[in-house]
């Protein structure tokens, strides 16, 4: 493989999902060095951000300094601009190797955390073929798409004190249940699932009463993670009438570690589908750039490759635009993810209840094991990439997390 446009003594292949092109952010410590401090990734390497920066553009290193991603999410888009332009330069720079290489920390010697702190969660609905294969499982004989999907991005304010950094092993919930004979009970989720999102993290808040129209979305979102929203999906069913997703939903969520720039991703732009439906004008991209993104996400359980996939109805600026359209306001560090997204075919759905048609058709591994939802012991990693310039992969790193059953 050829080296890509960083400097020779760093060696990145031009395949490397974290090459110059992709840059992405992340919070990580060492054993020898257990501080938590911001990085950049770059190969199988993490820049140490805030002594470089401090060496090579002291004045921006207000913003990277600290525990968290917090400070340069709030920071806005200027100084995220000039802070991707300065570490793509010096890494492409071939003198600036000996400045740099003692900042530089190999990727397996980091532990990974959280990269952010999460203000707010909310969760869409974004996906059509999801939407439309749980239309099917449970209306049966009905239209798939209720009558108000095409016209607006659904979604469910979750929960953000429970959003745990990729890895953290997920302790299976328990709640009410209703069998099939009706009888109501309690006890460890019985259908865990998860479901395969893309994230959206807010950097620039809003004020209150004020929407974020659609042309202002890059002023406001930062960057994309990788989100898996695990689903225990016998209490979500027997809660979630009249008011939604709660206990289901609120256990767990696990976002990936590496934050990618939405600058990153200005390649993977696409036009959203065909709309069949007229859209009311804050919603209405025809006449604006537009924000659909071409990422493709694989799922693997317990290192069996089961689904991949893409595409979303509605783009995260439609989203945002909905999220805000009452007057409600951003703060620095706002997550809101698209629900799972399935594509067309079978093996490119993005949770179990549709891999294995609510459990009407387990799914077979292949160590020849079958499953319908999810057991003790399994791991889940969902990782995902996109088109860059020129040949580039923009790699948006993976989201992991293994289930372990409750202590009596």
């Amino acid at each position: 493989m050829t080296t890509f446009s960083a400097a020779p003594w760093l060696d990145v292949p031009a395949d490397h999902p974290f090459g110059i092109a992709t840059l992405p952010y992340g919070v990580f410590s060492t054993a020898a060095d257990p501080v938590a401090r911001v990085g950049v990734a770059i190969g199988e390497m993490i820049l140490d951000l805030a002594p470089a920066v401090r060496l090579l553009a002291p004045q921006l290193a207000p913003a990277v300094t600290g525990p968290s991603l917090d400070t340069l999410l709030a920071a806005g888009p200027q100084a995220w601009s000039q802070v991707r332009a300065s570490v793509s330069t010096w890494l492409t720079d071939t003198s600036l190797g000996e400045q740099l290489g003692g900042y530089l920390v190999p990727m397996r010697d980091a532990v990974m955390h959280l990269p952010f702190t999460v203000a707010d969660y909310v969760d869409f609905y974004a996906s059509e073929q999801h939407a439309t294969n749980l239309g099917r499982m449970f209306r049966p004989g009905q239209d798939p798409l209720t009558p108000n999907w095409k016209h607006l991005p659904i979604g469910y304010h979750g929960r953000a004190g429970t959003i745990v950094a990729s890895g953290t092993d997920i302790v299976r919930p328990c709640g009410q249940r209703r069998g099939t004979d009706g009888q109501i009970t309690f006890g460890p989720s019985r259908r865990l699932d998860i479901e395969a999102e893309v994230g959206f993290v807010v950097g620039t808040p809003s004020r209150l009463g004020r929407e974020v129209e659609l042309t202002r979305f890059e002023e406001h979102v930062f960057g994309v993670c990788l989100v898996n929203d695990w689903s225990a999906r016998d209490i979500q069913a027997w809660e979630y009438v009249p008011l939604g997703p709660f206990l289901g939903k609120s256990f767990a969520t696990s976002v990936s570690p590496w934050v990618v720039p939405l600058a990153a991703l200005d390649p993977a732009r696409v036009a959203p589908p065909a709309r069949t439906v007229p859209l009311l004008p804050y919603l209405d991209d025809s006449q604006t750039p537009p924000w659909g993104l071409d990422i493709r996400l694989e799922v693997r359980l317990n290192g069996h490759v089961v689904s991949t996939f893409d595409g979303m109805y509605w783009t995260g600026a439609q989203m945002l635009a909905h999220l805000t359209a009452n007057g409600a306001s951003l703060r620095t560090g706002d997550l809101y993810a698209s629900g799972t997204i399935s594509g067309e075919r079978p093996d490119q759905r993005g949770s179990l209840i549709e891999l294995s048609w609510g459990g009407a058709e387990p799914l077979r591994l292949a160590d020849g094991t079958t499953r319908s939802f999810l057991e003790d012991g399994d791991e889940v990693v969902i990782s995902a990439g996109a088109p860059g310039a020129d040949g580039a992969v923009i790699g948006l790193g993976e989201v992991r997390g293994r289930v372990v059953a409750r202590l009596p």
